[in-house]
């Protein structure tokens, strides 16, 4: 038997491994750039964040968040760290339960796949770019510009819209959608968030460790407790991958109410704050060792204080406002960035066309996807790369074990 994968990335690589562990069948692994795992090898500022062992408790969306239950149920966290030892990838589990190769460099993790794949049965065809797919009897027909290439079956891990820079790509759903399946609305995830704030370029590249919450018409909409990363436009960081799912989507004021000590409460923090009138600082000095100094000047400044007045002469009433600020900062958010951006693609091919115990459509026999393509998007800090792993692996022993 023939089985034709598209897409060489992390759902597409653990597809065909898996495929080829019956060995009388013939993989062809279709890549359209020139090599694997481009944007495996970028993700997590290139340390490849490869998974999380608390994903197999959930941390999983779309419009059925419970399709991803039976993939990472069979191939979870520790089948993964497992499978990934098997391939010759040490890996180190941080205290939060992200997994990281332990070279902390993502090209490892690509590495070994990449010499995992060279196997008699599995054919690696890079520059491939499938432009169409369609029934060819009881197979399917796979086209690129200049080449055909007949399968029995087919497994669709092209990945999502995601990343455009790095192959993010709509290959994915228009070749599902040419076969009879529909998609969800595509919007960006795990993405930085731009402010209506002017004041935020005068904090690019600051970094602090918050509570933040988002919220929309006053009302919660997601929060979490890490750091975060100014930048010219907005915010970004962990925390705000975490938070921002659907943030500025629809009508509304959103915005985000960050917390920038939140393990200090407010009255500790005044009481800090009426201490330092004994020490003949200036104003722009006044959060100085509390927070970074940048980020304490805007603060102070946004309380209406002159950073050259000395702290001796300001009010309670003004240093009560600057102790708000540091517990209560509210920014306007007004838009996510774009696919770009992005590292992760909500929405994608509708579920319920699949068969969660085997990635089969239910409209197409011999026809299976996984990976980003579907409509399936994991929280920050490894989910998303486990549900690649995961679906791909049943992807490809579904494919290789079922009978034609």
């Amino acid at each position: 038997m023939i089985i034709g994968i598209i897409g060489a990335g992390a759902a597409g690589m653990a597809a065909a491994l898996a495929a080829s562990e019956a060995t009388d069948h013939k993989i062809y692994l279709l890549e359209r750039q020139a090599r694997v795992g481009r944007k495996l090898a970028a993700t997590g500022n290139g340390r490849c964040n490869l998974s999380n062992i608390h994903a197999s408790s959930g941390g999983y969306h779309g419009d059925d968040p419970s399709f991803s239950k039976y993939a990472i149920g069979q191939f979870g966290p520790e089948e993964t760290l497992a499978w990934f030892r098997d391939l010759g990838l040490f890996t180190v589990t941080e205290p939060s339960g992200k997994v990281y190769p332990y070279s902390d460099q993502a090209n490892s993790v690509v590495d070994v796949l990449r010499f995992a794949l060279n196997k008699p049965n599995i054919e690696l065809i890079p520059d491939f770019e499938v432009l169409r797919l369609r029934r060819e009897g009881t197979g399917f027909l796979l086209e690129s510009k200049d080449r055909k290439l007949l399968c029995d079956k087919v497994i669709v891990a092209c990945g999502g819209l995601a990343g455009t820079k790095l192959g993010g790509t709509m290959a994915g759903y228009k070749l599902l959608r040419s076969l009879g399946h529909k998609c969800t609305r595509l919007r960006p995830a795990l993405v930085q968030v731009k402010t209506g704030w002017s004041g935020v370029s005068a904090l690019k590249g600051v970094r602090a460790n918050c509570h933040a919450a988002i919220t929309v018409n006053g009302i919660l909409h997601r929060q979490s407790t890490g750091e975060i990363q100014f930048t010219e436009f907005g915010l970004s960081g962990p925390v705000i991958y975490e938070i921002s799912r659907d943030a500025c989507q629809g009508s509304g004021e959103w915005e985000c109410v960050l917390d920038f000590l939140p393990e200090i409460d407010e009255a500790t923090l005044k009481q800090e704050l009426f201490r330092r009138r004994n020490t003949g600082l200036l104003a722009e000095d006044l959060l100085t060792g509390i927070l970074h100094n940048r980020l304490g000047r805007v603060l102070v400044q946004n309380g209406g204080i002159t950073l050259r007045r000395t702290v001796s002469e300001l009010q309670n009433r003004e240093l009560e406002d600057v102790a708000a600020l540091v517990k209560h900062f509210v920014v306007s958010l007004t838009e996510p960035l774009g696919m770009d951006s992005a590292q992760v693609t909500a929405g994608g091919i509708v579920t319920d066309e699949f068969d969660p115990a085997t990635m089969e459509s239910r409209l197409v026999p011999g026809l299976y996807a996984c990976g980003e393509v579907l409509d399936v998007d994991g929280d920050c800090g490894g989910y998303n790369l486990q549900w690649a792993w995961s679906s791909g692996r049943v992807a490809g022993r579904s494919a290789g074990k079922e009978s034609k």
